[in-house]
């Protein structure tokens, strides 16, 4: 009983004390409290100003949820305490020892809270790139200021409207271009939307333009209010960086559709202009754009023309005079360097800077200053052909992107080259007059964001066009009003007589009125495509007897008035993509027509009197509607020399092979057949000589197998299996080989036309080979669109061989689709420098970044003499399905990426299903002293699988597994080919039955493969 009564008395007096300490100690840790509040409330300050600096300046980064969840513990603590400090002065006396420890639990929360506060990882991580387009442009000389001090305008949230001014050519354009993609590399905004405006300003086309780079589109026969309101609903959505392009023309954001920039919706907009009016106009915080100072003009003329001009005695001088010329106007710099790049001859030079001193002279307004630079370039030309080439290029919209084969075309047409031979004679002229002017930087290539070209792509710079009107003069009689938003065409009495080439496309024109009949007997050339055109009179055409080319693509018009039948002089009759096109007149009077292009045209019948076109050269009628082709029509084309007929539905049989096996001058021929016709053709190719380029479309859906071995004959033969080549139906192909094919350049070509017809023809493919395809570059090639999603899906084996053209293998993007790949083979590819090509952005980076092959089995890569990595910078492949790796004399090689699965202690361990890593036996030396694998201990690890082969054992050695995994994929053995790998490198043999549903594969004598 004592003893309990101790205890109690014990717990009573700790307590007693307790809340004496308590009461006694209250002020003392009120203080404490106050003190360690004022250390955290610093490091909050602190923390704030490292958020500033870390990450909103750097846009690259966003605040760590660790960070923002300390923050928001700090603000709890805060009102903790003031409730504290409120209780001090009210609290009961008696109450004072349990508001004290209250107190002391807060001091211990206001101490850990400072602890977490260090964050010496840094406040921010990686942002997620914006969604946008990124462009291909020139590293930047000078400007670096200018360009960051848009990029604090557009991360700062004072100003939400920037407007970048300056003279043309002073390289606006340029500066916005490297803005818009360090944009996309990780920002603040989930938007980065790219638009060329131009002259004149289109609403209707701005909105267009808009909406489809945000990824959506407008009704078009919805009015300007209803579609801006659709539009500003859209852009509502996102916080975006709009940049406007070239604007010349007052406007209102609201009346398009595009928000207007808030502090609260944090958008940007930013417009390029020549006019700092329009800049104040739209409110805009206005940078200049100055001319680059006398060195930075020197450094970007060097960088084009070529540092060894400096080693030529006396000239460096002379370079600095010529740039002086320039006026530190980099595009003028640019052309200037062009043309005279590779030029060693002093003498040469001192002409050109007399040549260029005259040009300058004559400016006589501040507008034409870069003008007559520009003349400069295209009076070095030094062909009369060259530059009436380059003018016709005028004739076109500003800002329209030309196909190397539309533009050759066009200069064909206008009799601008040559066609009196054969009409690849003209092609290789036409594409050395664009390597001129390319040259020269009076046209530029386009190249896209992964340094591919957009298939030969070119565009002429609006100020080098403005240029090229100019130089035209009243003498050409030239008539240019290409994309001026006319509605109407000119009157009457604009159509003087001396009139030569007018163009008028890219306009709202719908109806050429009854009465207009314009005077023009000297007209060659008449331009109306891309207008809403509906009705043109019967009067238009009656006075223009000696018009040579008349162009009506992509227009509205339905019928064809019947004076097309007077225009007896008329060469080329383009009506491409008219798709409301129903009827022709008699076509028997225009003897002299050499081209008649209705692709895409929708009638349904040949036009009347088409057999009478005996001096016809081209002729494209790939028609949806067309229902066939009467007999006997061909054959009176006896000039023809290009041919495409394309059946859209395999439905009748629209095109006679034994007529066009007659066309003894046929160059090219574009055309669906049935398999049966498809060998008759075959058959024939000795007797087509003259045969350079074949596009042919098989209408089969039963097709499983596929091999093109071309003959000598046939060589050329240019390929695409998604667009172009063989396939219309052929939705059961699963094997497809292609070797000894020079003209083919890419296998699958995808642009906005063509990407959605890749789908059936791909989607159960499984084996492509490839083999002896000297002028393959890429697998893919994307113009202007994204990768679809299922092309290649269901691809096991991949296999490249002797395609020397190849640099890089697939591309990061592709590889993502490309997750069923069991089998990768890549041999004697002597240019291939890389297998995974990673962005510019990753293989520079100091971070690591993964790429997964969650099926791939076998890797083979064998006699890449330039291969430098399997992908550049820090790139990782996860591939814990590999069996066997065999790296064969890729003597440039460094680094194996392989990524070795961790145990549980952190050492690595082999990829749990490898049985083999095959090295040759002259490449001891190159894995022990020159690979590396990402970890220190990797090579001991994979010292249990690495055999050493022979190199004359290579082949036998790899024939077994070839055909092992082949029977994985085709279990049965009555569709099993045989596959034969002869030391001659002839890849696949085939004998037998090579199809499950009947369909053989069997040499002919000629090298070409029959398919039935």
């Amino acid at each position: 009983m004592d003893k309990m009564m101790d205890k109690m008395t014990d717990k009573i007096v700790e307590k007693v004390e307790n809340f004496v300490d308590h009461h006694g100690q209250l002020e003392e840790d009120l203080n404490e409290l106050r003190s360690e509040w004022q250390v955290l409330k610093r490091r909050k300050i602190d923390v704030n100003s490292r958020i500033q600096v870390e990450v909103e300046v750097h846009s690259g980064q966003v605040v760590k949820e660790e960070v923002k969840g300390w923050l928001e513990d700090v603000q709890k603590i805060e009102q903790d305490i003031q409730d504290v400090e409120e209780r001090v002065g009210t609290v009961p006396y008696y109450k004072r020892a349990s508001l004290d420890k209250l107190v002391c639990e807060k001091i211990e929360v206001v101490k850990r809270i400072q602890e977490r506060g260090i964050f010496e990882g840094g406040l921010g991580i990686k942002r997620a790139p914006a969604c946008g387009m990124v462009i291909p442009t020139e590293n930047l000389e000078g400007e670096i200021s200018t360009k960051d001090e848009i990029w604090e305008h557009l991360m700062g949230n004072k100003v939400g409207m920037i407007g970048v001014c300056g003279i043309g050519g002073v390289g606006k354009t340029t500066i916005m271009k490297h803005v818009n993609n360090d944009l996309l590399t990780g920002s603040i905004f989930q938007k980065v939307i790219w638009v060329t405006v131009s002259y004149p300003l289109n609403v209707f086309e701005l909105q267009k333009k808009t909406a489809l780079a945000m990824g959506k589109t407008l009704r078009e026969d919805e009015e300007e209010m209803r579609r801006a309101a659709a539009l500003m609903e859209i852009m509502g959505r996102v916080r975006f960086v709009l940049i406007l392009d070239d604007v010349w023309e007052n406007f209102s954001l609201i009346d398009v559709g595009i928000p207007k920039p808030t502090l609260q919706n944090g958008c940007k907009v930013v417009i390029t202009s020549r006019s700092t009016d329009v800049c104040n106009f739209l409110g805009c915080e206005i940078v200049k754009v100055q001319p680059l100072s006398p060195r930075e003009s020197l450094n970007l003329f060097l960088n084009r023309v070529g540092h060894d001009v400096l080693q030529v005695a006396g000239l460096e001088e002379m370079l600095k005079l010529i740039v002086e010329e320039c006026a530190g106007l980099p595009l003028a710099i640019v052309v200037v360097a062009g043309c005279m790049r590779g030029e060693k001859d002093i003498i040469e030079w001192r002409n050109a800077l007399n040549e260029l001193r005259q040009c300058v002279k004559s400016v006589k307004v501040k507008e034409d200053m870069i003008f007559r630079r520009l003349k400069f370039s295209y009076d070095r030309l030094g062909s009369l052909e060259i530059q009436k080439c380059f003018l016709c290029c005028s004739l076109f919209r500003a800002d329209y992107e030309f196909s190397k084969k539309e533009l050759i075309e066009s200069w064909i047409d206008e009799g601008l080259i040559d066609e009196s031979g054969r009409r690849q004679e003209a092609y290789d002229r036409g594409h050395a007059f664009l390597n001129r002017l390319e040259k020269n930087c009076l046209l530029e290539k386009m190249v896209d964001s992964r340094g591919y070209l957009f298939g030969y792509v070119f565009k002429i710079h609006d100020i080098v066009r403005d240029m090229a009107i100019k130089s035209i003069g009243p003498g050409f009689g030239y008539k240019v009003k290409a994309g001026m938003n006319l509605k109407k065409v000119p009157n009457e009495c604009e159509w003087v007589k001396d009139l030569k080439k007018v163009s008028l496309m890219a306009n709202g024109i719908s109806k050429i009125p009854a009465g207009l009949s314009p005077q023009c007997p000297s007209l060659s050339t008449l331009i109306l495509s891309d207008n809403n055109l509906s009705e043109i009179s019967s009067s238009f055409f009656e006075d223009m007897v000696g018009l040579n080319v008349l162009d009506l693509s992509s227009t509205s018009i339905e019928a064809l008035p019947d004076s097309i039948s007077n225009l007896v002089n008329l060469y080329a009759l383009r009506l491409r993509k008219c798709k409301k096109l129903k009827y022709l007149p008699s076509l028997a009077t225009l003897r002299a027509l050499k081209k008649l292009d209705l692709y895409g045209a929708g009638i349904e019948v040949v036009p009347i009197g088409m057999e009478m076109l005996v001096s016809l050269e081209y002729l494209d009628l790939n028609c949806e509607n067309l229902k066939k082709i009467p007999t006997e029509i061909l054959p009176s084309f006896s000039s023809l020399q290009y041919l495409a007929i394309y059946p859209r539905r395999a439905i009748t049989k629209r095109i006679n092979i034994e007529e066009v096996a007659r066309l003894s001058n046929l160059e090219s021929l574009e055309c669906g057949m049935e398999v049966q016709d498809f060998n008759y053709l075959v058959n024939k190719s000795k007797d087509f000589d003259s045969l350079t380029a074949y596009e042919f479309r098989l209408t089969t859906d039963t097709l499983e197998h596929l091999s093109i071995a071309c003959s000598k004959n046939m060589k050329n033969m240019r390929c695409s299996l998604n667009k172009t080549v063989l396939l219309e139906n052929a939705t059961e192909l699963r094997c497809c080989y292609i070797r000894n094919c020079e003209g083919i350049e890419c296998i699958v070509e995808l642009d906005s036309s063509s990407s959605s017809l890749c789908f059936p023809i791909l989607d159960k493919l499984e084996w492509l080979i490839l083999q002896d395809l000297p002028n393959v570059s890429v697998l893919v090639r994307v113009e202007g669109v994204a990768t679809p999603p299922h092309i290649f899906s269901n691809l096991k084996s991949l296999i490249i061989r002797f395609c020397s053209a190849m640099r890089k293998l697939v591309t990061l993007e592709l590889l993502q689709v490309l997750q069923n790949l069991e089998c990768i083979q890549v041999r004697g590819c002597i240019q291939m420098e890389e297998i995974i090509a990673s962005s510019d952005s990753d293989a520079s980076s100091s971070n690591k970044f993964t790429f997964t092959f969650p099926k791939l089995r076998t890797l083979i890569l064998v006699q890449l003499d330039q291969l430098k990595s399997i992908c550049s910078g820090k790139g990782v492949m996860i591939c814990d399905s590999i069996e066997e790796i065999q790296i064969i004399k890729c003597p440039e090689l460094k680094r194996i990426p392989l990524q070795l699965p961790l145990l549980d202690n952190g050492q690595p361990s082999p990829p749990p299903c490898l049985e083999k890593m095959g090295i040759d036996d002259e490449s001891k030396e190159w894995w022990e002293s020159v690979v590396e694998l990402d970890h220190s201990n990797a090579k001991n690890i994979l010292q249990p699988f690495l055999k050493f082969t022979p190199i004359d054992e290579w082949d036998l050695c790899i024939v077994e597994e070839m055909r092992m995994r082949f029977r994985r994929i085709h279990p049965s053995p009555s569709a099993l080919p045989c596959y034969l790998i002869n030391s001659n490198y002839d890849l696949f043999s085939s004998k037998g039955n090579f199809s499950r549903r009947n369909s053989k594969a069997k040499e002919n004598g000629t090298g070409f493969t029959h398919c039935q």
